[in-house]
């Protein structure tokens, strides 16, 4: 009975925001709304076009939803923290706020589907191996990440610093038309890495999540 509340709760309240969302012509936003909803109860929509009742609360199922939510509001968090940076800011031509929200809503619901299904049934079905592996390529993925935002801040910092100092024509002067090392790093080699990092990170994951131990 607590779940079938909780659920319809959250149902309608999914439903009134979307309205006035509407309402507001915030399309985008409403939509995004929709699907994050979607993605958090999937658990629970599945069980109803399947069994027809909700599906039962164990602790587990409330270890792993409550660990999911943190990683969902964590990285919602920190993505919106980063895109109030001025540099991120400068990353964005013309940002619409409508659309950086929806994107937001979307990939934090993303962020709880993918979380939920590796405390489910990615982590029992991968070994102790498998896990480190996984831990690997998430890591190599996080920091090409990080060396990225960083390449290009040094970059534009580099580039600006010397016209600063040495005149607007300092780079055309030595034959170079740009900072070229941390623009190297940034357009090749952390691409590159991240690729892999990725990659990897899902042929584990797809791996766990389908395997026969889960």
């Amino acid at each position: 009975m607590k779940t079938k509340k909780v659920f319809l709760s959250i149902s309608i309240t999914a439903l009134i925001l979307t309205v006035v969302l509407i309402s507001l012509k915030a399309y985008y936003v409403a939509v995004a709304l929709v699907v994050g909803t979607l993605l958090i109860g999937h658990r629970e929509l599945w069980s109803l076009i399947r069994r027809k009742k909700l599906p039962p609360i164990d602790e587990r199922v409330k270890e792993n939803t409550s660990k999911s939510i943190r990683n969902g509001f964590i990285f919602f968090a920190l993505a919106t923290a980063f895109l109030m940076l001025p540099f991120s800011v400068r990353l964005i031509e013309a940002p619409d706020t409508v659309h950086v929200l929806g994107g937001l809503f979307i990939s934090a619901g993303a962020v709880y589907l993918l979380s939920y299904l590796f405390y489910d049934r990615v982590e029992p079905g991968l070994g102790e191996k498998g896990l480190k592996k996984l831990k690997t390529f998430l890591l190599v993925a996080g920091i090409s990440l990080g060396a990225f935002i960083i390449s290009v801040f040094l970059h534009n910092a580099i580039y600006g610093l010397f016209i600063h100092y040495f005149g607007v024509d300092f780079w055309d002067r030595i034959g170079i038309a740009d900072e070229p090392v941390f623009f190297f790093i940034a357009v090749i080699i952390c691409p590159l890495a991240f690729a892999v990092g990725i990659i990897g990170s899902l042929v584990i994951f797809l791996k766990g999540l389908f395997s026969k131990t889960s």
